[in-house]
């Protein structure tokens, strides 16, 4: 059990010690190993046995170190966590991850979820880890992240989290506008007999009234991507954080224009043991922006929590 100091700040050059209070339960050996890349299992469904996966994954740390997971954001790579399984892999174990239709990985073989990645993303753990696991998950990594932990036996033991998503947000009077004109040209097309609806939902994706109806996000995703994009990014969590009962770590860039402080507010509020950091001036990639300032809050908090 830890606790922190509600509201507290940290900004580049101050130490995390210096504003959070923990009660120790446990430190890590030391050690090192060199870095080392594998191609992971899958679970079935996915399309590759355990002995012939495209998962990509980096490996680094000692073997017998504690185990992390690095979950990136939606449409970036496992290079985003980079640096922190350079600077944490002379203790920990990290797997950093690339997800399904990210970086070096292959699109899943239909539309997933959120529930789908964390099956997949338990399948590596049990087969690869073999034992409870940290999780430090940026955006839609912290969402599936978040999801993880709040099922029934979770092998999840802790959380860092980087401005995660899956809080759902307060939206805009032109984001209501878009998905009602979005629903207005479906309509017709679900209208149709069966052997035609696929061709028209097809022609009407790739139309240009429906590329200017999208986010960025989604206009950028192709294929199965698409509808992945929208499966997730439409699973909110609000009503299971409170299932969430491991220790958590939240960090936010105040300057971060995707994920709100109410949204930050609502998991503080909801998730038993939490606290936070409030990164200044970061923005909504606090571990690129202040990875120091990060690195510092991870280690301090893996150490004694």
């Amino acid at each position: 059990m830890w606790a922190v100091t509600p509201n507290w700040r940290l900004g580049p050059g101050t130490k995390p010690e210096d504003r959070v209070e923990f009660k120790f339960r446990n430190a890590h050996p030391q050690g090192w190993f060199p870095e080392r890349r594998a191609h992971c299992s899958l679970h079935p469904t996915f399309g590759f046995s355990v002995s012939d996966s495209n998962l990509n994954v980096a490996v680094q740390g000692p073997p017998d170190g504690p185990a992390l997971l690095l979950l990136h954001g939606w449409g970036r790579s496992r290079n985003d966590m980079r640096p922190i399984a350079r600077d944490l892999s002379e203790t920990y174990r990290t797997h950093a991850i690339d997800l399904p239709g990210h970086g070096g990985s292959p699109p899943p073989p239909e539309p997933w979820g959120v529930p789908e990645h964390a099956e997949l993303l338990n399948k590596y753990i049990q087969s690869k880890v073999q034992g409870s696991v940290t999780i430090v998950g940026h955006s839609n990594g912290g969402r599936i992240a978040l999801y993880m932990a709040s099922q029934p036996s979770s092998p999840i033991e802790r959380l860092a989290l980087i401005s995660p998503s899956g809080v759902q947000p307060k939206r805009s009077w032109a984001y209501h506008l878009r998905s009602g004109l979005a629903r207005a040209f479906k309509a017709p097309v679900q209208a149709l007999p069966s052997p035609l609806q696929v061709p028209a939902e097809d022609w009407l994706r790739h139309s240009l009234a429906w590329r200017l109806l999208g986010s960025a996000d989604y206009n950028a995703q192709r294929g199965v991507m698409r509808e992945t994009f929208v499966k997730t990014v439409n699973h909110h969590l609000n009503g299971t954080l409170r299932k969430i009962d491991v220790p958590t770590l939240l960090f936010w860039g105040t300057e971060d224009e995707a994920i709100s402080r109410r949204q930050m507010g609502v998991m503080e509020q909801n998730i038993d043991d939490c606290g936070l950091v409030k990164l200044e001036g970061a923005g909504h990639f606090g571990h690129l922006d202040q990875p120091d300032v990060v690195i510092s809050g991870l280690r301090h908090f893996l150490e004694n929590s």
